[in-house]
């Protein structure tokens, strides 16, 4: 071989790793959202919750230390265990058992029922405790995360208070490395309407999340619109549960609920510095 064409082979090398690293991840991402293992319920929020675009966009790759806070029922984590399992680490901010509230302590235990349920899936998840109104909020190690992600959460902390949820923000930034990535979703409140200090619809503002975000150091490095539902106008009676699937009116204008669909949603990325 020519001494000129080895440089330029390996060149060409080089350049095309990422590209088929990007495809491998890609591929492993969309396997882990189309995994048997996942609930058919969970499976039909898909088109309105947008797995793949939603992680995509924060940067999600197999070999990051993530952590997701509030886990709930798990709907993310059916996602991220899988894709995290063998080359990365998947650390859940979930309620705590010891806790009491009896609410918490009955989320506490369906989580570890479902993580104990599918050990094939599950079996290297590690569980912190999240608990942003008791203040306890050291559910990794400082500096160990790249990742945090937190889904249709914030509108929680906001009502316990700009304190709590500024401690909350500040747990997330302690968790990370420096360059680390916190990605967040939740109900989006239009600029025109009044945010009460209790979120009590469970809409918010976007600029008081990227406000309170910023308090702990958080730099917001982009928004997007991937979980944005036009139709919705953020002014229902009983808030953003009166959309499905939760449906808190029950049979009252439930066909209109059920054309409007779920929430208008916030996509934000911010970087800890």
């Amino acid at each position: 071989m020519k001494h000129w064409i080895l440089p330029l082979l390996t060149s060409a090398l080089l350049a095309a790793a990422p590209a088929h690293a990007d495809e491998a991840q890609d591929a492993a991402l969309k396997a882990a959202i189309a995994a048997p293992h996942r609930t058919p319920a969970n499976v039909a929020r898909d088109g309105w919750r947008h797995p793949y675009e939603t992680l995509s966009f924060f940067g999600l790759k197999p070999t990051q230390t993530v952590v997701e806070l509030t886990p709930g029922g798990g709907w993310y984590t059916e996602i991220l265990a899988p894709y995290l399992r063998e080359r990365g680490q998947l650390i859940l901010g979930a309620d705590d058992p010891a806790s009491s509230s009896a609410y918490s302590q009955r989320n506490a235990a369906r989580l570890q029922q479902k993580l104990a349920a599918l050990p094939s899936v599950y079996d290297k998840v590690q569980v912190g405790v999240f608990d942003a109104e008791a203040g306890k909020l050291q559910y990794a190690k400082p500096g160990s995360a790249d990742l945090v992600l937190t889904f249709r959460n914030a509108h929680n902390w906001a009502a316990l208070g700009e304190a709590q949820t500024q401690a909350v923000f500040k747990s997330a930034f302690d968790a990370l490395k420096p360059g680390g990535v916190l990605g967040l979703v939740d109900h989006r409140l239009p600029a025109d309407r009044v945010q009460d200090a209790k979120a009590s619809s469970g809409y918010l503002h976007q600029a008081w999340v990227v406000r309170m975000a910023e308090s702990a150091g958080f730099k917001l490095l982009a928004s997007s619109e991937i979980n944005a539902n036009p139709k919705d106008k953020a002014d229902h009676p009983n808030g953003v549960w009166a959309l499905p699937p939760t449906y808190a009116n029950k049979d009252q204008e439930r066909a209109r609920y059920e054309a409007i669909g779920e929430s208008d949603r916030m996509t934000l990325k911010f970087a800890k510095p």
